[in-house]
């Protein structure tokens, strides 16, 4: 496996800036929001960083294991099946309060 340094003449440093202000907005998106949907694509953006910030430090490694990119593949399933359950939850939500506002949701009771 090449450098990527090397090969593309970016530095670590940048990704790992991108990948850390990309986690740090999916931060701020759950914190702030209150619809369920909002922080449900927060979470999926602070996946999403650390999906990719395991996948390109897996570049950057010497040897030649894909050990980061296993565990990217195995974010990316993981936020997947956490998008389909997290969407069935919110709809069910919708359909017997009629919104989304987590705020607003004290109980699950009727």
């Amino acid at each position: 496996m090449t450098d990527l340094a090397a090969t593309y003449g970016i530095p670590a440093s940048w990704y790992l800036t991108f990948t850390a202000a990309l986690f740090c907005l999916g931060l701020f998106t759950v914190m702030i929001r209150r619809s369920a949907i909002g922080m449900l694509i927060g979470v999926e953006m602070m996946l999403n960083a650390a999906s990719l910030n395991f996948a390109v430090m897996g570049g950057y490694v010497k040897e030649p294991v894909v050990t980061g990119q296993v565990f990217s593949i195995f974010i990316i399933t993981l936020a997947a099946a956490e998008a389909a359950i997290g969407l069935a939850l919110i709809i069910n939500v919708y359909r017997v309060f009629g919104h989304s506002d987590v705020d607003k949701l004290t109980s699950l009771k009727n």
